[in-house]
């Protein structure tokens, strides 16, 4: 079935046509129609199945038949500055040929900027829950016009803590109102949030629970800890790769590594929550543009990033909750297209790997490890021992014989890692 027939206004089928899009895909047809018959939704999906255009586009038909205010009318609730400004863009891309103004409101930037612009009027508002709280808080926005709200990424929301936060929002919201809501994987919190928030509504599920994409390959390495970057490194050059989102744990280990890669010649930013938003955006930038092959990221930094035709993410330490690792590899083979998740698996990470596989009900495919040379980082040499209090010191220090920038463990003596015969 295309676009077309499924009962959106021309101009938005217009838009649509325009960013080249011809079918909708399974959430969207089933979404939709629901939406713009004035239905809850409860949308069970995985990531990078077009969600964001199955609420955008029929909202946005919606704020088209109805009288504008100063005031928004629709609220999208999401969890990361970054999806924030991801839904905001679709909305005025699909939106372009109506009069609908669209405003979008996250931390780590200016306020100012963003109450103006909600004073200068808001149809449609995507924002982050503690901004549109402080907002809230100054008086510089007003909710009761809100008749859609639009819970997105609910699942990552409470694994951030943001059902308090959630409670808030919605004790500002007029009592009827459209809500939808959309999860990447369903837990039971999830369903007692939804059995509280929705009213009869239409449940739609294109995956089963907590599925990964499927046409994603998924496959893993086994590699000491020390190793991994090495291993990593290899698969970047040897594969020709020229983009690779990599998932680190913590933000200091995502600096690490990007400085370790960058050492290594591979052009390489970091992106986690103590890097500034101009930052952030400057390195996604850089990303998509093709300026840095690996994008190293957090798992709340990474959230919600859409890039066109991602081919491969890294797991380069698996997530301590098994569903983010779902999050993780739905960052590739988006809207249709495909790609490869490698997950490297050190010893002490057996127990995470048997909780991913046991949410997924199916085994990750081990591959053998290909050979790969290690690289010694620079050892500094050991300082002179400190001399005796009454010792004369000598004139000139004791020479030193320069040590190499690094040494490789490799066909000339040394050791090479990894084997073709796994």
């Amino acid at each position: 079935m295309p676009f077309t027939e499924l009962g959106l206004a021309p101009e938005l089928s217009r838009a649509v046509a325009e960013q080249g899009y011809e079918t909708p895909t399974p959430i969207q047809l089933q979404a939709i129609p629901a939406v713009i018959a004035g239905r809850d939704v409860l949308a069970g999906a995985q990531t990078g199945t077009g969600k964001t255009a199955a609420f955008v586009l029929p909202i946005l038909q919606a704020l088209a038949q109805g009288a504008a205010g100063r005031a928004p009318r629709a609220l999208v609730l999401t969890p990361t500055r970054e999806l924030a400004a991801q839904v905001a863009e679709s909305a005025r891309q699909y939106g372009r040929h109506t009069k609908t103004r669209i405003c979008v409101v996250f931390g780590g930037v200016s306020i100012n900027p963003q109450i103006d612009a909600l004073r200068a009027g808001c149809d449609l508002l995507v924002a982050t829950p503690g901004r549109l709280l402080d907002l809230a808080g100054q008086r510089a926005l007003d909710l009761r016009e809100v008749r859609h709200f639009v819970l997105d990424e609910a699942d990552r929301m409470l694994d951030m803590g943001f059902i308090h936060a959630i409670r808030q929002v919605l004790k500002l919201l007029p009592e009827r109102r459209q809500n939808l809501m959309f999860s990447a994987t369903y837990s039971d919190d999830i369903r007692e949030l939804a059995r509280r928030l929705l009213r009869d509504p239409v449940s739609v599920e294109v995956a089963p629970r907590n599925a990964t994409a499927d046409r994603v390959e998924q496959r893993a390495y086994r590699v000491p800890k020390e190793h991994k970057r090495h291993l990593l490194a290899h698969l970047i050059r040897d594969g020709g790769w020229h983009q690779v989102l990599v998932f680190t744990r913590t933000k200091h280990g995502a600096n690490r590594l990007a400085e370790q890669l960058a050492a290594s010649g591979i052009a390489t930013a970091a992106i986690h929550g103590n890097k500034s938003q101009n930052a952030r955006v400057r390195a996604l930038s850089e990303f998509k543009s093709g300026k840095i092959t690996a994008l190293v990221a957090t798992e709340v930094a990474a959230r919600g990033l859409d890039i066109k035709e991602l081919p491969f993410v890294v797991n380069y330490e698996l997530p301590n909750v098994p569903e983010d690792y779902v999050h993780r590899i739905g960052r590739t083979a988006r809207a249709g297209g495909a790609g490869c998740a490698i997950s490297l698996v050190a010893p002490d990470e057996g127990g995470l790997l048997k909780d991913i596989e046991r949410l997924l009900r199916r085994s990750l495919q081990i591959t053998a490890t290909p050979e790969f040379v290690v690289t010694q980082e620079p050892r500094s040499a050991p300082r002179p021992a400190a001399p005796p209090a009454r010792a004369s010191q000598p004139k000139h220090p004791p020479a030193r014989h320069p040590r190499p920038s690094g040494r490789s463990f490799g066909s000339q003596g040394g050791r090479r890692f990894g084997s073709s015969r796994g």
